[in-house]
């Protein structure tokens, strides 16, 4: 937490209204998925969410909130990999409102201070659209370093690294 933002866990199926808030967002997913999310497809990638969050209390996906005014402004993740014990990705979503202010920064930094302490973990990934100057300058500044360009799923791609160096 900053004094800026704070974060909270998705957990229950009640956040599922700001999570589709930012995934039905064309201008949000444009550099995502170059799509919207319909709601089947969304409801059925929420009940994942919830059931990854439940795995690990520190680690997942998490409300982002304006410290504020209570608002929610979008979400931040720091999750585990799935096949490398000692690895977790970063990501962020805003609403379009909240861009150019400073957040994602602060949301990086957030989720990396937890990596930093976390003696398990060696390194912290994020998949980026190239085009995404915003999300690749926030995360060069955070250290990472530009790994693979090129297609990820059918979609343009960037994956960024860094090594947790205690």
């Amino acid at each position: 937490m900053t004094n800026r933002i704070y974060t909270r866990k998705f957990s229950t199926l009640t956040d599922f209204s700001d999570y589709y808030l930012l995934v039905s967002n064309e201008q949000v997913m444009a550099m995502v998925t170059e799509r919207a999310i319909p709601l089947e497809e969304a409801t059925a990638t929420f009940e994942d969410i919830l059931k990854q969050n439940e795995k690990h209390p520190d680690f997942g996906r998490f409300k982002i909130f304006d410290a504020a005014t209570d608002q929610f402004i979008g979400l931040g993740k720091l999750e585990l990999s799935e096949t490398v014990a000692t690895e977790a990705e970063l990501g962020y979503l805003l609403l379009p409102e909240y861009w150019g202010r400073g957040l994602g920064t602060e949301i990086a930094n957030h989720f990396m201070a937890l990596a930093a302490t976390t003696p398990f973990l060696t390194r912290v990934t994020a998949i980026i659209d190239p085009a995404n100057l915003a999300s690749r300058s926030i995360l060069i500044r955070q250290g990472f370093i530009s790994e693979f360009v090129g297609e990820i799923e059918g979609l343009p791609g960037e994956i960024l690294a860094k090594k947790i160096i205690r």
